[in-house]
């Protein structure tokens, strides 16, 4: 078919819309970006996926009558021998792998403080910048671990940073565009991977099996809400790992592109 025969949908943004259940026949999604979408229980038949890139969390994904999900976890196990370490199941599994992640992050901040400040700030093809990574990764750990496992029901720091997609909650800072330095981040960030330690450090068998207190106040996660201890140390482990790749990712393009100028630079 020919460009003339499609409706004229190029370029348009689709934001917060609810399509659940929608039909695409003959669509042209070339080019397209998929932000923090939903695609549970998609099917796609006939389709073309050339030159493709999918980063997300992946279950349940049959490609051509194969689950592909099983082989791209075995995959990142091998490419990265230290994966498995972060899925523990154990206290002292959990206990390894606190003490394996603050090396690994101790490396990433090494590696980061060798650029320019305010490249620290700077976005790679949207994502967030290091000062951001490090800001939510505080929210994470607060949200996870102070108010569900040590039932602090406003545990954030004002420089806490959730997710984009996250609405409004009171009490719930989500000051995307603020721009501490690093050693401000690091001290926001190091308190944050402080309360973890205390926690993997006095844990026990029986504390991992246990459920959190329902939560109290607004926030997140949900007033209300339980969970298992594990599933939150987990979840904490997870976003420890992924975000971590993620920053080393976007560091490596960093290195290579040149300082951002000055005010007087640009004539200011």
């Amino acid at each position: 078919m020919s460009d003339s025969d499609f409706t004229g949908l190029r370029g348009k943004e689709f934001e917060c819309a609810d399509m659940a259940g929608a039909r695409f026949t003959t669509v042209s999604l070339n080019g397209a970006t998929f932000r923090a979408c939903a695609l549970n229980q998609v099917v796609m038949r006939g389709v073309e996926m050339v030159d493709t890139t999918i980063d997300g969390e992946i279950q349940g994904l049959v490609i051509n009558g194969v689950d592909v999900a099983p082989l791209v976890e075995a995959e990142l196990d091998r490419r990265h021998p230290d994966r498995p370490k972060f899925r523990p199941t154990t206290p002292e599994g959990f206990q390894e792998a606190w003490d394996l992640n603050e090396r690994l992050w101790e490396s990433t901040v090494t590696r980061a403080s060798r650029l320019p400040p305010e490249m620290l700030h700077e976005s790679v093809d949207g994502e967030w910048s290091f000062i951001q990574t490090l800001r939510h990764l505080a929210f994470a750990t607060e949200s996870w671990v102070g108010r569900c496992v040590l039932r602090d029901s406003s545990p954030w720091h004002p420089l806490s940073l959730p997710w984009d997609q996250m609405g409004p909650r009171p009490g719930v800072p989500h000051d995307r565009d603020a721009r501490p330095s690093l050693d401000e981040a690091l001290d926001l960030r190091l308190e944050a991977m402080g309360m973890m330690r205390r926690v993997v450090d006095g844990l026990t068998d029986k504390q991992l099996d246990s459920w959190t207190e329902p939560l109290v106040g607004p926030g997140w996660p949900d007033e209300g809400e339980t969970f298992l201890v594990r599933e939150c140390l987990l979840i904490v482990l997870n976003e420890e790992w992924w975000h971590r790749m993620y920053a080393e990712r976007d560091l490596a393009v960093l290195e290579y592109s040149p300082p951002p100028r000055s005010a007087a630079e640009r004539g200011c």
